[in-house]
């Protein structure tokens, strides 16, 4: 019999690949035998792709976190029910892209810088608000295994896409060490960002800094772990001049730093010099110091605050012990009631006058809670009062800084301590005085 002829081949199109393969005439799945080398690589590649966001591949290919706008619904957070303090689990899931993110805080950030007048405090809030957020979601421990995750796959499928451009499998493996290393490098990225953002929004000329505002931006610095910018944000926030709109135009007044009003409440100071402490930055802390305590407005503040009350009492007290006086002459026949009112008037003075002074020194004295800066000799016992806050904030500085061991403090050294301890010397204290040393008494 003769041979019979082969089946013939027609061309058509793989559904896979979309690649032109052949296929038999009367078979009914195509096969997978045309695909040449370089096709398998590209399905896999295809379907992880699959798994991802589109702005996010764009982003990652790029080497930037686009913020630009997108028509992409997955990234409209307009309506993405963010509250203040922690995030709600919803919000969190919005969050879940880096894209996101960022859109987020710069929507925010652009109402506040793109407005021609002066922005609203609700504004502003939110502009910093946002950044807390995001800061909030970002610096959980929970969620930072899920981000480095996130950033590295998204790293690694950017690679492989480039790496199909390659001549040779050398250079493929070196791109494929990239996305490690490159991985702390993006989330640093996005801790610098929103960092930058809520600086960017504070520092803005018309936007006056509140107490509120200072103190949100501040938890949002202190969640992040930056703490470079508070010393000159607490300068600010005492010497920014405070606009004034008038008929369209922005005016800006100067403020006396001195105000009682430009102070700064201790529990925003205290946190952060503990974010400044924590992650050893000693010059922020020497400036969040220098820029808090050492001010005349927060001297003033103190004064008013914890002498209004007493002042007032012991300017009451002579008519109070006149009054006292006059009652207790009227309880003897000895003498007559003139005489016996002074000399009881006199008694009672000067005992509350004895007794106030010794509280007083006891007061100004009391040395207890000093464990490594002291006050030098000769200091006022009123200067050694009012500026407490300030020896106690520079006595945590000197003890993060050293030997937690007593038998070793005093053998710190370095050029960072060397400049702590003349920087106190030039306030009137002493750091590490030798006679109060364990072992030295």
């Amino acid at each position: 019999m003769p041979r019979s002829a082969p089946i013939p081949r027609v061309p058509t199109v793989c559904q896979i690949c979309d690649s032109i393969v052949g296929r038999r005439l009367y078979s009914t799945k195509p096969t997978l035998r045309a695909h040449n080398a370089t096709t398998r690589p590209r399905i896999q590649i295809e379907r992880r792709l699959l798994k991802t966001n589109t702005i996010q591949k764009r982003a990652l290919v790029s080497g930037v976190f686009s913020t630009e706008k997108t028509t992409s619904s997955s990234t409209d957070t307009r309506d993405t029910p963010i509250q203040d303090g922690n995030t709600p689990k919803k919000a969190r899931e919005e969050l879940s892209s880096v894209t996101n993110m960022m859109t987020y805080i710069e929507r925010s950030k652009s109402k506040v810088l793109t407005n021609r007048g002066i922005p609203s405090e609700a504004d502003i809030n939110a502009a910093l608000r946002a950044c807390w957020v995001v800061a909030d979601y970002i610096m959980d421990d929970t969620v930072q295994p899920q981000l480095t995750h996130m950033v590295n796959e998204l790293d690694s499928t950017a690679s492989e896409i480039l790496s199909l451009d390659r001549a040779s499998n050398s250079h493929s493996s070196k791109s494929s060490e990239t996305p490690s290393i490159s991985m702390t490098a993006q989330v640093k990225q996005i801790i610098d960002k929103i960092s930058h953002n809520a600086y960017a929004v504070i520092s803005h000329p018309p936007v006056f800094i509140t107490p509120k505002l200072l103190e949100k931006y501040v938890k949002v610095q202190a969640r992040l772990g930056k703490p470079e910018t508070l010393p000159q944000i607490f300068q600010m926030y005492a010497w920014k001049p405070m606009p004034r709109e008038s008929k369209g135009s922005i005016s800006y007044v100067k403020q006396s730093p001195n105000k009682i009003a430009n102070a700064i409440e201790p529990e925003v100071i205290e946190k952060a010099l503990d974010t400044a402490i924590e992650v050893k930055n000693l010059d922020a802390a020497v400036g969040i110091v220098e820029n808090s305590y050492a001010t005349k407005a927060f001297i003033r503040n103190k004064l008013l605050r914890k002498c209004l009350v007493p002042g007032g009492t012991l300017a009451a007290t002579p008519v109070a012990a006149y009054l006292l006086a006059t009652s207790f002459s009227n309880f003897q026949n000895t003498m007559d009631t003139t005489s016996a009112t002074n000399i009881a008037f006199a008694g009672i003075l000067a005992y509350v006058g004895f007794t106030g002074s010794l509280g007083m020194v006891a007061l100004t004295t009391a040395n207890d809670q000093m464990n490594r800066v002291t006050w030098n000799q000769g200091v006022p016992l009123r200067s050694r009062w009012i500026r407490e806050e300030e020896r106690a904030a520079l006595d945590k500085i000197a003890c993060a800084w050293g030997f937690e061991e007593k038998w070793r403090q005093g053998e710190e050294e370095g050029t960072d301590w060397d400049a702590l301890r003349e920087y106190i010397n030039t306030k009137g204290m002493v750091l590490d005085r030798t006679e109060l040393m364990e072992g030295m008494e």
